[in-house]
């Protein structure tokens, strides 16, 4: 594959009052992580599509918003939680969408098996995000915690000392061939493609305690206990046949933690993993981590982050957007993954009546900083959106998999980020503005030769009376140059034929 390399160089000049940011697009760096091929971004399905994989509306909204790409955002990464199900007489969960159902249950005998049913409501929503996302579609599964009869503990959301291993010592091959089931059954029985798994959620932490109001979780030590996990998982996918489905790393917490795990990996459960899988939670150590997966050679993903953060100056509903916008920017240069994965799109519900005896949080303030990028109303059958997911939106509908992501160098001093691909026929340049004032940025693209018009695509203010992914008439390139205007407290993309 050619190397494509587009380095941003931001400079900010000032002639007289006016500011201006310079932007020199220069085919020297392209993140060549996967060979050079963005494989797309994501969300996971847990726990928004356990709360509304009951409602067909809302099933189908939910698909069309997030994952059709004419429709919608166009993710095409579903992250299925395989639930580890709880003991029944436990009812310390107060969420009405985590407690999800295990593919295993005990009989009244005692016995193990296999309930392929419990856990329709979230393969109804997987089902429909897949026709939705087309041939783009990439289905993982992963698990927070064993079934409850694995555990030491007994319940699913770990251990009574949380920072010591939940699944038991005897049940590592039982959870491995559990993992390896459910992947074989979705492929092979139910036609939803499996094309990775991951088998542990931030193992070796503390989050995990026995009796968690919150969810599911388990701590599973770094060393000799992920090795086992994995090197089973391994053993129970080739036993189905299953070989050409990768399996990852320990999806851990931040980066440091996940250079630890892999470090103490032993050899063989290295040799079972095709992918580094990491959160951006916290960012020690990011750089290595994206270095580490270079020097290893290895398929490198952003798999889950998300928060309640906002940025801007004086942005309004447009905060909380700008903090997502600048996030993915930001993790991108640094780790040089070939996904971004956002834990969920959907945090919170709306209804009268709760579920399972429990009562939703109700809407998000859309002016502060929140978790998602919309609510649920069940009630009205309808999916709620904020900003913050149109500002995903300027990302995921024109960076699109297959496509050469590039790590664009700025001055950290500027309010203006941004993150560039090059696909085929088309050069896309996404900036962010987080000041309150424009600023106007000039982009030299002597480099290419550009054809046809520019496309100017901006989300902007808010949900009343703001701009959507609004196509505004785009600027005329001057030669090989290109001025644009960035609006305040905006995500603007740009779309510029090249030849």
């Amino acid at each position: 594959m050619k190397k494509v390399i587009l380095l941003l160089l931001l400079a900010v000049t000032v002639t007289g009052h006016a500011q201006s940011v310079q932007v020199k697009v220069s085919m020297e760096n392209a993140i060549m992580t996967n060979g050079g091929k963005w494989e797309g971004w994501g969300t996971s399905l847990c726990w928004w599509a356990n709360r509304i994989g009951y409602h067909e509306v809302l099933t189908q909204k939910a698909a069309d918003l997030f994952f059709d790409k004419d429709k919608g955002l166009g993710l095409n990464i579903m992250r299925y939680n395989v639930g580890g199900g709880d003991d029944p007489t436990h009812h310390h969960i107060t969420r009405t969408d985590s407690d999800v159902p295990g593919w295993m249950v005990l009989d009244e005998n005692g016995d193990r098996v296999w309930d392929y049913d419990a856990d329709a409501r979230q393969l109804n929503v997987t089902r429909a995000a897949m026709k939705a996302a087309g041939q783009d579609a990439y289905l993982e599964i992963f698990s927070n915690s064993p079934p409850y009869f694995m555990t030491v503990s007994g319940c699913s959301t770990g251990n009574f000392k949380s920072d010591e291993n939940n699944l038991r010592p005897d049940e590592y091959a039982n959870f491995g061939e559990y993992m390896g089931h459910v992947a074989n059954y979705m492929t092979k029985n139910l036609g939803l493609k499996v094309r990775s798994v991951s088998p542990m959620n931030e193992p070796n932490t503390n989050f995990w305690p026995a009796m968690n109001y919150k969810q599911e979780g388990c701590h599973i030590d770094a060393g000799q206990a992920q090795s086992s996990v994995l090197v089973e998982t391994s053993k129970s996918l080739k036993k189905y046949g299953l070989d050409s489905v990768i399996l990852t790393s320990s999806d851990e917490t931040n980066p440091g933690l996940q250079i630890d795990e892999i470090r103490k990996m032993s050899p063989e459960a290295r040799a079972a993993i095709s992918r580094i899988s990491v959160h951006t939670y916290g960012t020690n150590s990011i750089r290595e981590m994206g270095q580490l997966a270079k020097d290893e050679k290895i398929n490198l993903w952003m798999s889950e982050v998300d928060g309640n953060g906002t940025s801007g100056r004086n942005a309004g509903e447009m905060g909380a957007g700008l903090w997502l916008a600048d996030k993915i920017i930001s993790d991108i240069q640094a780790l040089e993954p070939s996904a971004w994965v956002l834990w969920q799109v959907i945090d919170t519900h709306v209804s009268k009546d709760g579920y399972g005896g429990r009562q939703d949080k109700g809407p998000l303030n859309r002016a502060g900083g929140y978790w998602g990028t919309a609510w649920a109303d069940h009630d009205r059958g309808e999916i709620e959106l904020t900003q913050k997911y149109y500002a995903f939106g300027q990302f995921s509908r024109y960076i699109r998999p297959g496509a050469t992501v590039i790590n664009c160098v700025t001055d950290r001093r500027s309010a203006c980020k941004v993150l560039a691909a090059k696909d085929r026929k088309k050069l896309t340049v996404v900036c962010t503005n987080t000041s309150d004032t424009e600023k106007e940025m000039d982009i030299d693209l002597s480099e290419f030769k550009i054809r046809g018009k520019v496309r100017q695509i901006r989300t902007s203010g808010s949900m009343a009376d703001g701009e959507h992914w609004t196509e505004t008439k785009g600027p005329e390139p001057a030669g090989s140059q290109l001025t644009v205007t960035l609006k305040p407290n905006s995500v603007t993309t740009f779309v510029i034929g090249t030849r």
